[in-house]
């Protein structure tokens, strides 16, 4: 089965409007979300005009997390589904304030595809046989 292609600059364009709409609805300016990403605002300005189409990933996901930390922040009554998926990670997985998840992720994310079956299969293992321990009650955070 043949992949489908990805429509980059149009994604890049798309996820930059998302988080233009994220970081105005925070009422952010550039220059905040940059700082407190870590990067330039000419580099936040041109992911969010989707003029970046050579942005590096870990420009993309610093800037997401600080969005998405922020809109953690706020009262969830305020903040719709639109607005949570718009700082979802730019695979599609929410954005976790979990350290322990987002090192599953890394460890994930750095090895090759092929690779990649193996360690969701160790993973579902362990997580299997650590339930079924005994006084596992099934609560989180057991």
């Amino acid at each position: 089965m043949a992949a489908e292609r990805m429509d980059w600059p149009a994604w890049m364009q798309d996820l930059g409007r998302r988080l233009r709409r994220v970081r105005e609805f925070l009422g952010l300016s550039q220059d905040q979300v940059a700082r407190l990403s870590g990067v330039s605002q000419g580099a936040v300005s041109r992911l969010e005009a989707g003029r970046g189409l050579a942005t590096p990933m870990l420009i993309v996901l610093k800037v997401q997390r600080v969005l998405a930390r922020a809109l953690a922040d706020l009262d969830p009554g305020l903040v719709d589904e639109d607005m949570r998926r718009a700082v979802a990670d730019p695979v599609g997985e929410p954005a976790s304030t979990d350290p322990d998840l987002e090192e599953l992720i890394r460890l994930y994310r750095r090895l090759p595809e092929r690779h990649r079956p193996r360690l969701i299969a160790a993973a579902r293992a362990t997580a299997d046989s650590l339930a079924a321990a005994p006084g596992h009650t099934g609560k989180t955070g057991d």
